[in-house]
């Protein structure tokens, strides 16, 4: 028996334009990375349409990716725009996971290790996401979730890598601002009631 050899990404997307049966590899390879960075971003439910939605659109428009090696960046950027549609559902999971610390985005297997884990982290990490503009948290969730690298997010986001890197300062920012409001706050609250004890 001879084994085919193993078809790069752009060689999948190359021949599926005259053979659409050649872009499963493209779907069995990327499609548990990009439905994690999806459920990380918005939760499982919508995950799973914006996921299937994610390779439709990247099927339909195979003919224009512009990979040079993964088509993975590409797939990524692909969920990125389509996020950018239900940005508001994402930022209101944000907030109310922020107040109640509840992570609503866990795998249902994993339940019993979210609550062991520290919910009251993942709730200020809610709520610092939540104040960030759009690009500068998905330029974040890019770097930190999908672990691209500054010039592959640059390619996802389709801007230039210093943009990258001003959206991924501000970004950090914002997140010390929010963290250190909350550390005031709570030593506020600590010593209100010290004085009152």
């Amino acid at each position: 028996m001879v084994m085919e050899p193993v078809r790069s990404d752009l060689d999948c997307l190359a021949l599926s334009l005259t053979e659409p049966k050649a872009f499963e590899p493209i779907f069995d390879r990327h499609f548990d990375a990009v439905h994690g960075y999806l459920h990380r971003r918005v939760g499982r439910d919508l995950a799973d349409e914006l996921a299937a939605e994610t390779f439709a659109l990247a099927f339909e428009r195979r003919a224009s990716c512009r990979a040079s090696g993964s088509a993975l960046p590409w797939l990524y950027g692909i969920a990125t725009n389509l996020l950018h549609r239900c940005w508001r559902a994402e930022r209101r999971q944000l907030r109310a996971y922020g107040r109640s610390g509840v992570d609503l985005w866990v795998d249902y297997e994993d339940e019993a290790a979210a609550r062991v884990d520290g919910s009251a982290l993942d709730a200020q990490l809610a709520r610092v996401l939540a104040a960030m503009r759009p690009r500068d948290r998905d330029a974040l969730l890019l770097y930190a979730l999908a672990d691209l690298s500054y010039e592959e997010i640059s390619l996802v986001i389709d801007v230039p890598v210093g943009t990258v890197r001003t959206w991924l300062h501000r970004a950090r920012e914002v997140a010390q601002r929010v963290l250190t409001s909350e550390v005031d706050l709570s030593t506020l609250a600590e010593s209100g009631a010290d004085g009152n004890g």
